[in-house]
This record gives structure tokens, C-alpha cells and sequence, in this order.
């Protein structure tokens, strides 16, 4: 597929930030790669649609004739189980004066154009043109919507934009195997709640901000107490991190407010980022996942969807309320801190600043791979 990018996007000037493997004498990013819009611009193209991004859930298409719309960062897209069975990802333009051929969700046997009436196939061959007769050079067999890699893992379904792409399984078939072989069902999971933030900072200064904990202690005092904090720590791999936050166990006489007890068989939870703007969180009995957007230069939607295994009533509900409503807390203390840090780089004090040796080792990870990504030619 012959692949369009953006006109007029001039080189971008990285000459300024030169990352370095020795996280002791690592700088950070400067503060213009958070706040010059040019930055979001490249990120786009380099970024975010090289990358898998999840775009919505398997249940939505489970039937053939399935479908339903969705964008990666501006780009209008449409999922659809064909009458084959087989799950295909497309543009969600047509090939005539780029109308929608898709709106919401639903169960069609073919997608057709909300413009001018024309009608593809499930498989995206052009069936039905209106009125098109006498048009010279052109046949309707040579007219399809534009392909984009999809596939599916876990709940979700996922895309790429990039053809080249890698597949998904090569980034997430290691995730995959560690989150089996601890005992995890990611597919016996069903979406319970979804809650949108739109969080006034740049994409990464959230993701910055979920890869250390080294702001537990004075950010999150109710996560602190939550967490032992000693053996908190991150592990890096090429395109993923993975977080290791064990739970404290409650002894007998612990009168702390605590709220995400759990017993020594559920302490274990698994918390992975995978570049360049997903977070999963997996326990024995629910799963999360978290989506950063950006928006623009200076504004991000996070999305936060929760997946529980057959919750049913009573206690089951109650903990995933709790459970809920705590990772709400948090969010909420994250989204001020992250406002506040926006702002803080673009004041005339700051360019650029450290890495914490011992608990920063996950951020600097993050911040080489953005580095790397917006290099490339």
C-alpha cells in the first residue's frame, strides 16, 4: 500500500538533546520537546503511527459483518470482521472525495460512503459507484480502501499504521508469556467501566510521570502506604518496561488506613509500559489498561478501562469499586502534578535537569526511545 505522509513537515532540529546510555550522567529531555507544537507534529508520523495501538475491543467484532470506527491520533479509521471471518482495518475514507465510508458501530454486509452513496465490500473492493458512467481512465476494479495492519491480543484489537510494521505479536509475545505462565486470563476479562481524562500537560509528561516512583513518597501517600516502597523497581527491555511494586502485607496490629489489602497469592501483579503510550496492569482478578493521547502540544486524553473476570455482585462488586475508585485518587493527584510540571517547562528557569540514578531508570528509557524514534529519517 502505497503509504501518504503529511506535506510540508520540515526537518526537525534534535541537536539539542544527545541521550546517553549512563543514566548517572544522563541529562533529561529539554523543555522544548514537551512544548514546541513542531515536536507533536514529527511525533505523529514517527511515532505514533509506526507503532500498535489499541483502537477498541474484540467483543465489538465478533460476528461477521461487525464493525466499528476509531482514529489513531487524527487518522479516521474503520474495523470490520468480514463475511470471511477475517478481522480487516481500513481507512475510514473513501476513494472519491474522502467522505466517511463508516459512522459509530454496528453489523453491515458492506461500508458505504455518508457522501455520495459509494459502497465497498467487507473486503474493500469498490462494488457500486452511482452515476459514474463515461468517466475516462478509470474502472471501478482498480478502486479499494486503503488497508491498515490489524490484529488482535487479549481483549483488544489493535493497528498499525505503518505497513512495514513488525508484527504485533514480536512486541507483546513476551508480555504474553509471562503474564501465562503467572496464572493470568486476560481473555476471560470483560470491560466494566471506562473513565476519559483530558489532562491540561504534553503525552509525555504523563508517561514520564507513571514510569518512577520516585514521587510516591510526597505525590501518592495513600499508594505509599499501600506499597513497599524498597523494592519498588523498574526493568527496561528494547520497547517495553516492566514495574515491580510489590504490595505490603498487613500484620497483625496494622491499624493503617489500608485500601488494596490483598493476600500473599494476590500481592503478585504485573505492570508493564510498552512504547509508546500504553500501560497494563494485571492482577489475578482484573486487569487495566491505560491509553495516553495526545491532543495537542499541551493537552492529552488519558483513557482508563477496567476489566474484571465475572465480577458478579455483592463483594465482588464492592472490591472492584473500591479498586476503581482508588486508581481514581491516584489519577486525580497525577493530573495535578503533571499541570503543574507543564508549566514548569515553560518558565524561563528550566531547559533541562537529572536523572535520579536509583529510581529513574524507566524515564530515561522512555525519553532515549523518543530520541531515537524522532532521529530516524
Amino acid at each position: 500500500m502505497e503509504r501518504f505522509m503529511p506535506p510540508n513537515l520540515k526537518a526537525l532540529d534534535t541537536s539539542d538533546y544527545t541521550p546517553t546510555a549512563d543514566l548517572a550522567s544522563a541529562e533529561t529531555l529539554p523543555a522544548r520537546w514537551y512544548t514546541d507544537p513542531e515536536f507533536l507534529e514529527h511525533e505523529k508520523t514517527r511515532i505514533f503511527y509506526k507503532t500498535w495501538q489499541p483502537v477498541g475491543r474484540v467483543d465489538q467484532v465478533l460476528r461477521p459483518g461487525d464493525f466499528f470506527t476509531c482514529e489513531v491520533v487524527g487518522q479516521p479509521l474503520v474495523v470490520t470482521r468480514g463475511l470471511d471471518n477475517q478481522l480487516r482495518c481500513y481507512y475510514n475514507v473513501c476513494m472519491h472525495r474522502a467522505g466517511p465510508v463508516a459512522l459509530g458501530q454496528g453489523n453491515r454486509k458492506s461500508l458505504q460512503c455518508k457522501y455520495h452513496g459509494w459502497t465497498y465490500g467487507l473486503d474493500g473492493k469498490l462494488m457500486n459507484a452511482p452515476e459514474f458512467e463515461g468517466v475516462l481512465n478509470w474502472q471501478k476494479e482498480n478502486v479499494c480502501l486503503h488497508s491498515v495492519q490489524v490484529a488482535e491480543w487479549g481483549p483488544w484489537v489493535w493497528v498499525n499504521l505503518d505497513p512495514n510494521a513488525a508484527p504485533l505479536i514480536d512486541l507483546y509475545g513476551p508480555i504474553d508469556a509471562e503474564i501465562l505462565s503467572k496464572g493470568f486470563d486476560l481473555s476471560k476479562m470483560s470491560l466494566i467501566e471506562r473513565r476519559d481524562y483530558v489532562i491540561d500537560c504534553n503525552w509525555k509528561v504523563y508517561v514520564d510521570n507513571y514510569l518512577e516512583g520516585y514521587h510516591l513518597p510526597i505525590a501518592h501517600p495513600g499508594l505509599f502506604r499501600e506499597l513497599d516502597y524498597d523494592q519498588y523497581r523498574v526493568d527496561t527491555f528494547r520497547y517495553h518496561s516492566s514495574q515491580y511494586a510489590p504490595i505490603r502485607p498487613v500484620r497483625d496490629g496494622d491499624v493503617r488506613d489500608r485500601r488494596y489489602v490483598r493476600t500473599e497469592e494476590e500481592s503478585e501483579a504485573l505492570y508493564y509500559w510498552v512504547f509508546p503510550n500504553v500501560m497494563l496492569n494485571v492482577y489475578l482478578d482484573n486487569t487495566s489498561i491505560n491509553i495516553i493521547l495526545p491532543l495537542g502540544p499541551d493537552k492529552t486524553l488519558t483513557i482508563f478501562e477496567w476489566y474484571f473476570q465475572q465480577p458478579g455482585t455483592g463483594e465482588g462488586w464492592d472490591s472492584m469499586q473500591t479498586i476503581i475508585a482508588f486508581s481514581d485518587q491516584i489519577q486525580q493527584e497525577d493530573i495535578e502534578i503533571c499541570e503543574n510540571v507543564q508549566k514548569g517547562l515553560k518558565s524561563n528557569a528550566y531547559n533541562k535537569g537529572r536523572f535520579s540514578a536509583l529510581r529513574e531508570n524507566g524515564v530515561h528509557h522512555f525519553q532515549s526511545l523518543i530520541h531515537e524514534f524522532l532521529s530516524k529519517e
